[in-house]
């Protein structure tokens, strides 16, 4: 499994639109036969500021979620909201409550 956190911020004018643009592709995304999870989280303290976590089966369905038309159409529009550049940060799961302890030698 591959786990992706993305860290967006996003302009204010333009919340309310990030917000439905990202929704569509995070409903969509989770119809992606290897992706496990796509959530988009608010900062409570920083409204302006999101969270997109994103764990997928393998690389392969990342690069599968990354050619999808949902991702396509949301890149279009949520680059143009974004504050500043948005930055990311892969993960190896260790332990989740799907899959329990996660070998890391597989």
């Amino acid at each position: 499994m591959y786990c992706i956190h993305v860290y967006i911020q996003v302009k204010p004018e333009c919340i309310a639109d990030f917000i439905e643009a990202t929704i569509d592709n995070a409903s969509n995304s989770n119809q992606e036969p290897g992706c496990h999870r796509f959530d988009v989280l608010r900062r409570n303290d920083a409204p302006d500021r999101f969270e997109l976590v994103e764990i997928y089966e393998n690389e392969a369905a990342i690069d599968a979620h990354r050619q999808s038309a949902h991702y396509a159409r949301w890149q279009s529009v949520a680059n143009e909201m974004m504050a500043e550049q948005r930055s990311k940060h892969a993960f190896t799961p260790v332990y989740t409550r799907e899959h329990g302890r996660v070998d890391l030698d597989a």
